[in-house]
This record gives structure tokens, sequence and C-alpha cells, in this order.
């Protein structure tokens, strides 16, 4: 398994193990000629989308099925099925699923032109019985990559399908055949269908360009900028923390190893300048999980909404930059503010990496600079990422001592594949889900439930979307929790009005947030591990410091001025009073306002904060008419006794 280990400065703390996996991974370590076969497989594998998108293109069907299997090899080569597993060797059982993965595809291979016309539709007996083995491989890829929760839901569409003509109300369907069922599943309709094509197309060579970045350690070099920039002020580390979660969000997917990695450096730090066990688990927490609602990435889920909105990529990270501005900003007011409280210190100038020297290696920005560039001249997704991952290698080359030779070029092909298995495995497992809701219709009759729930509440239709979207992500990584939801929850939506864009960044955003919401706060319960921290109090304070995030889709449904859906004269007011309502919203949930403040006062300031959020011209005037008077009124009475 993929660990990081982390020393805390405290005499009484122990190494601390923290696995890099969002959900618990079974990972083994292959020794011998294994190893070395697998390796060679993972590099071969990142290696053929690079080839395939950029030079020899395939036919879609057979490229995600090719796509699905060798990931599918791969995962099972490289994850056991229960922890007892050896872990050094392959057993057996996996080596019949390995050749079953290979075969399902083989067949495709042969039957390419059948399949495209049966369409599912007209199943010969061999397309039955492939595509209930390959659903069967895709469940348990899935299952030890991502954990059982997305496997049982999957399971349960499945079953769906077979009892729904005896199920009452909106769950009733006229049923199917079950040849005919998995005949269609296992094709462009379902586990190929629009979650697959966003994995193969995209989400492979994004995570090859964070692995080609790492292993030139320009992940290093961003940490280390960001501590040079502001480890030495008021709090610093705590603000290097947020800085760095800002430029590694954009090369990292994953609120859980983004904690891994970068955790390992920056609580240890913020702990030495005074920064409590849980708060400092908590920033970490908190300003990893950012990184996925961080442009031009946003993790996967980018890609995934383009798919199934067919609304341009450069669009939907266009939209991302004001949410992610004022998500970063209130974390940037909650560590000041909280330093403020407890009068903590940055670290010695003496004692951080030099800037001069940092600057003079700004060239590292170059591949990030290069992709961001292109995706907005109207260069497609793929070639964005695969130029960027020359731009990558050719700017390593200047840096003697991490330049990237074939060896290191060839770790960073296999880091690529390992680090996407999880990512592929969520989205065939997820395209049965999406497969079951167009077959059945459900789709639409849920958004009829939804419309009936809410009757003409547009906003009691968005609270039951947050509530469903915060559960779905508690119990399964980002990339699936959003595609279930753009599946079922978009749609009714939409109905109600609200705009594409809208319905699915709000859905995001929230399967994005649930890592840091009890009572399955994956990336604070991580953070709290390395802090050794209480996992409660440090999921808590994650949600206090990413409280913004939680008020913010509401207010963009409101004035899409927030998705940068307008001129640059109707979005710079909205966007200033926003500003100023999320540092106020920090100052009331940490009790400073000038002075520490008790609740007598955070109450109005509370209040404020939300008006000046709403993009509303009366509400921006009584949200500034209550913080200045509530200011004059701390500044009179020398605030209250802190809560």
């Amino acid at each position: 398994m993929s660990k990081t280990e982390v020393r805390i400065d405290d005499a009484d703390d122990k190494p601390v193990v923290v696995s890099e996996e969002e959900f618990a991974g079974l990972k083994r370590t292959l020794a011998g000629i294994e190893r070395h076969l697998f390796v060679i497989a993972a590099a071969g594998f990142t290696l053929y989308h690079i080839v395939v998108l950029n030079l020899f293109p395939q036919e879609a069907l057979l490229f995600r099925a090719t796509h699905v299997a060798w990931a599918a090899v791969l995962g099972f080569a490289l994850y056991r099925p229960f922890a007892a597993a050896r872990t050094d060797r392959i057993p057996w059982y996996d080596w019949i699923l390995i050749v079953l993965s290979i075969l399902c595809c083989a067949y495709i291979y042969w039957e390419l032109d059948g399949l495209l016309f049966r369409a599912g539709a007209l199943p010969d007996p061999l397309d039955i019985w492939v595509g209930l083995v390959g659903t069967l491989i895709v469940l348990e890829f899935s299952r030890r990559t991502a954990g059982l929760a997305l496997p049982i839901i999957a399971g349960l569409f499945i079953l769906y399908v077979f009892i729904g003509p005896w199920l009452p109300g909106v769950l009733n369907h006229r049923g199917f055949e079950w040849g005919r069922f998995f005949a269609y599943i296992y094709s462009d309709l379902g586990i190929f269908g629009t979650t697959t094509e966003a994995s193969s197309n995209f989400i492979v060579l994004f995570v090859a360009f964070g692995a080609f970045l790492q292993v030139s350690k320009v992940g290093d070099y961003f940490n280390d900028l960001a501590l040079s920039l502001f480890g030495h002020l008021r709090g610093g580390p705590a603000k290097a923390t947020i800085a760095s979660g800002v430029l590694f969000g954009a090369i990292s997917g994953s609120s859980v190893a983004n904690v891994a990695a970068s955790g390992a450096i920056t609580i240890p730090m913020m702990r030495r300048v005074g920064y409590d066990r849980a708060t400092a688990g908590a920033v970490e927490a908190t300003s990893s999980t950012g990184g996925q609602i961080t442009p031009p990435i946003l993790g996967a889920g980018a890609f995934l909404m383009a798919e199934i909105t067919g609304i341009a990529y450069s669009e939907i990270a266009y939209a991302a930059i004001i949410p992610c501005v004022l998500f970063y900003v209130a974390c940037f007011a909650h560590v000041e503010l909280h330093a403020r409280l407890h009068s903590l210190h940055g670290l010695p100038r003496s004692e951080l990496p030099p800037l001069l020297g940092l600057l003079k290696k700004a060239y590292l920005f170059a591949p990030l600079v290069i992709m961001v560039w292109l995706l907005v001249s109207g260069y497609s997704a793929f070639r964005a990422g695969s130029l960027a991952i020359v731009s990558a290698i050719v700017v390593s080359w200047l840096d003697r001592q991490n330049a990237m030779g074939p060896k290191r070029a060839l770790e960073a092909l296999n880091m690529a594949a390992r680090d996407s298995l999880q990512l592929i495995s969520v989205c065939a497992a997820a395209g049965i889900i999406v497969g079951v809701i167009a077959l059945t219709g459900i789709g639409g009759r849920f958004a009829q439930l939804l419309l009936q729930l809410a009757g003409e509440n547009v906003l009691l239709a968005m609270l039951f979307t947050m509530v469903v979207a915060l559960i779905l992500g508690m119990g399964m990584p980002t990339t699936a929790a959003y595609a279930i939801g753009a599946a079922v929850l978009a749609p009714g939506l939409q109905r109600l009005g609200v705009a594409p864009l809208v319905a699915h960044m709000f859905i995001f955003y929230f399967a994005v947030v649930s890592a840091i919401t009890p009572p399955v706060a994956l990336a604070s319960f991580a953070a709290a591990a390395i802090a050794r921290a209480d996992p409660w109090k440090t999921a808590f304070i994650s949600v206090k410091m990413g409280l913004a995030v939680f008020i913010v889709p509401f207010m963009f449904f409101y004035s899409p001025l927030l998705l940068g859906q307008g001129t640059l004269v109707q979005i710079l007011p909205v966007l200033a009073t926003a500003l100023i309502g999320v540092i106020l919203l920090a100052c009331a949930t940490e009790g400073w306002f000038g002075r520490p403040i008790g609740w007598a006062l955070r109450a109005p300031l509370l209040a404020a904060a939300i008006l000046l959020i709403v993009p509303e011209g009366i509400t921006d005037l009584i949200g500034l008419a209550i913080a200045a008077a509530t200011f004059l009124f701390a500044r009179m009475t020398r605030g209250v006794a802190p809560a």
C-alpha cells in the first residue's frame, strides 16, 4: 500500500502511517518477475492512451473496452481481494480474473461489427455470457479499489432491473429479460458509456500529467514555494498549507492523497508554531479538499461533467474560478484569525527555503501554464494534457538533479496507471448505474418525485439535492458520487428551471465537500491520523473552515454571476461583496472582529456575512450596515467576553 510515514515533533508521538488511497485499498507489493511484468504492463497502459488519443484513434467501444479490461488486469494484480491474501505474489484465483478480463475484451475485438450492429437489442448467447462475466469483473474491480459502497449501490440498481415490475408507484417499470440486460449493460450504453468515455479520453492523461510533475519534483517545488512565501507570517505554516493546496490541487484529484502527500510536512510545522492537533489536521484536510474544486482540472469531475452535459471543458473550468477564490480566501481568513486569537507566530526565515533560489526555478510552472493556455486556446483536453506531459519532461531537463530520463519516465508512466485505477473502476461501475437509469426510466420518475416533494419551492429541492449528494460522497469517491447525482438529481433540478451548468456544479461541489463532512469525513480523518488528533473534532473544525463551500453553491444558483456568467462589470461587484461576506463568515465562526468577540456579536456578524454572499444589491447594503454596526459596537464596548 502506498504510504507516507510522518513524525510529529512532540516527544510522545510515534511515526504515523497513512494510506494515500481515498478508500481502504488492499495493495500488493509484488516481487520477482511478477513485479517487473506489471511495472511494464502499467507503463504500457499509460503509453497506450497517449498514443491512441494522439496518433492512432480506435473505434470508441473497442478503446473503452480495452481501457477498462487493461485497468482491471492491473487492479487484480495490484490489489488483494481481502486482507489475509498474500501481498508479494498473485494467487491463482486472481490470475483467473486477469484471464477473464482479457477474454472479455478480446471478444469485443473479435465481434466488434456484430456488437455495434446488435447494440444490445438482439444479443447472441455469447454476448449475454460475456456481458455477465464482464459486469461481475467491473463490480469486483471497483470493490477492491474503491470500497464496498459503490458495488453495493450498483448491485441494487441491477436488482431493481429485475424486481421493478413488482414495485409500487414511481419505482415500477415493465421489467427486462436478464440476458438482454447484461448484453445491454456491457456496451457503450452502460459500462462503456459516458462515464468510461471521460476516464479513457481525459482522466488517464491528466493523472499522467500529475505523475510526471510529481516525479520531476514539481509538487515538492510547490510546497517549498508556498512555505517560503508564507511561512514567516503570523500562523505562517497554516497559510503555506493553504497555498500549497491551491498549487498541489492542480495536479492531484484526491483529497485523501493530498492530505497524505502534503500533510507529512505541513502538519508537523503547524504543530511546531502552536496549532493544536485538531486545528492543524483540519487546515490540511480543508485545503486538500479544496484542490478538487481548483481549476483547471477540478479532480476528475470537470471531464465527467463535460461529457455528461455537453458543456465545453474550458467553460466548466472558467466557471469554477470564483467559487475556488471564495473558498481559499475563506481558508486564509480562518487561519489568520485563529493565529490572532491564539497569538501564533511564523517560522524563522532562516529555516525556510530561500525565495530567491525558488524564483530562479519559476520555469517549473511552465507545464501548468502551457496546459491552461492550450485549453483556453481551444485545443482538445487530451491534446492539451499530452503536450503538457511533453513540456513537463522538457522542463525537468533544466534541473540536472531532477532531469527525467527513460528510467524516471517509466516511473511516471507506471505511477500514472496505478493512480488511475480507482477512478477508472468507479467510472465503469457508475456506468452500470447510469445505464440502469436510462434503461428503466427511473431518472425521469425520480425527477418527477423531486418536483412533487419540492412543489414550486426550488430552495427545498436544492436542500434535498445537497443532502443526497453529501450522503453519496460519504460512501464513495467524489467522481462516482457526482456521476450518480448527475444522473438522478440533475434532471429534476433542470426541470425546476435550474441551468444545467449550475445544477451540475451544485451537485459536484457537495460531492467534493463530503470529504470533510461528518460522519464519514475521510480527508479529515486522514489528517487527524497524521496529527494524532480526535477525528470528530478535526472534522467539525474542517466544516467550520469550509463553511463557505456549503453556502456558495446556493448563491451561484441565485446568481450565475458567481460562475462567471456575465460581463466583467456585472461580476466584479458581486465578487467583491461575496469576498467580504466569506471573510465576515470566518470572523463570526472564529470569534474575532478587530478583537475577540462572543456569541452576542457573532450572530449579527453571521447574518451580515450571509446577506453579503447573497448576490443582491439590497442584501449587500443591509449586510454592510449590520457589519459596520457590529464593528462599532465591538469597538465601543471593547468586545464581548469571547466564547
